[in-house]
């Protein structure tokens, strides 16, 4: 359990382990989904191909989506995508960073489908056992089968069961011809796959190294800040609720105690310091302003010593951010007559 636990922990430290792990649990879950999967090819001409790329392609394509789903940045990405310039530039680095890391951790588990897919060789066997070489593997000359007939023998490969074009081509033949064709396909994807990984994660730093750098740190700060704000609305709402609720009471207890009812209650200690946390924003319209200046107008990535509010808006909107005044420098110069 303290594995366990530990590995938990691993994967809550940060956005990118928790995805990391996010998509790991997915590639076990495609290969636990395809083993229980039960594969029935039709054995019908010009269906068993839609069938047989069917199941390889349209499984890995809801794969992605679902990877592009559970990825917690998506949203992120699109917001920083459509939001207005602002006080603050949006970087196309750091948006292209954030999808190229999302698209790659969406990839793991289609990937994975794929190649298991390939491995075992159904999808194949089942899509093109119309296009065994009877020339090759069995007996072209049969005289009593037309070329339609042949296709509908062939069609039945993958349904041993049901198979009755022995005198044609033996199904084990057949069967293994496929299988084999599948998993020389499966092998050569896997070891695309990993060549490709492997050049992205080695290249790479020979290259870009600096605007990597720069695109990751950014693409961190975006999330950091986005967190932040939430856990500051969300602080901010319990504080402003709390003293709603106080204010309620209070006035309640007004209203009793001029009708004589019973003498009000003492006010909590934790009233003013809610109040305190307000930081000024008291009412539904104010709040619903600051909010859409944190959406429309985010504060450039130079911190500043903060200036003093103007009207509804904060200060410093449109003008050149206010450093602090150097002090000047007073140079003594002595002369001796020697």
């Amino acid at each position: 359990m303290d594995k366990f636990r530990m590995i938990f922990q691993f994967f809550q430290s940060n956005q990118e382990s928790f995805m990391n792990g996010i998509c790991g649990i997915m590639a076990l879950a495609s290969t636990q989904m395809y083993s229980a999967f039960d594969f029935n090819c039709p054995c019908l001409p010009h269906y068993n191909l839609a069938y047989g790329l069917g199941i390889l392609l349209v499984p890995p394509f809801i794969l992605f989506l679902l990877g592009f789903v559970l990825n917690n940045n998506i949203s992120m990405l699109a917001e920083e995508w459509r939001r207005p310039q602002g006080q603050r530039s949006k970087d196309p680095a750091v948006l292209r960073y954030m999808f190229c890391s999302m698209a790659q951790r969406a990839m793991i588990a289609p990937a994975v489908w794929v190649s298991v897919t390939l491995l075992d060789g159904k999808c194949i066997t089942c899509a093109f056992c119309t296009s065994v070489p009877v020339e090759t593997l069995g007996n072209a000359s049969h005289p009593r089968l037309s070329q339609g007939e042949v296709q509908r023998v062939l069609a039945r490969i993958p349904c041993k069961e049901i198979y009755n074009g022995q005198q044609l081509i033996a199904n084990e033949v057949a069967v293994r011809y496929l299988r084999c064709i599948s998993q020389a396909l499966g092998w050569c994807f896997v070891l695309l796959m990993t060549t490709l990984a492997f050049l992205v994660r080695s290249l790479r730093p020979c290259f870009s190294q600096a605007a990597f750098l720069k695109s990751r740190y950014w693409s961190h700060y975006i999330d950091i800040e986005r967190k932040l704000f939430d856990e500051t609305c969300a602080e901010h709402a319990r504080s402003f609720a709390k003293v709603c609720i106080q204010q309620f009471f209070e006035g309640m207890s007004t209203d009793l105690v001029a009708a004589r009812c019973h003498l009000p209650r003492k006010a909590p200690a934790d009233a003013g310091e809610a109040a305190e946390k307000l930081l000024g924003i008291t009412d539904q319209g104010t709040m619903n302003v600051a909010l859409k200046s944190w959406h429309r107008c985010k504060p450039p990535l130079h911190l500043h010593p903060p200036a003093l509010p103007t009207g509804n808006a904060w200060a410093g909107e449109g003008q050149p951010p206010t450093h602090p005044s150097v002090p000047r420098r007073e140079t003594a110069a002595y002369y001796s007559w020697v």
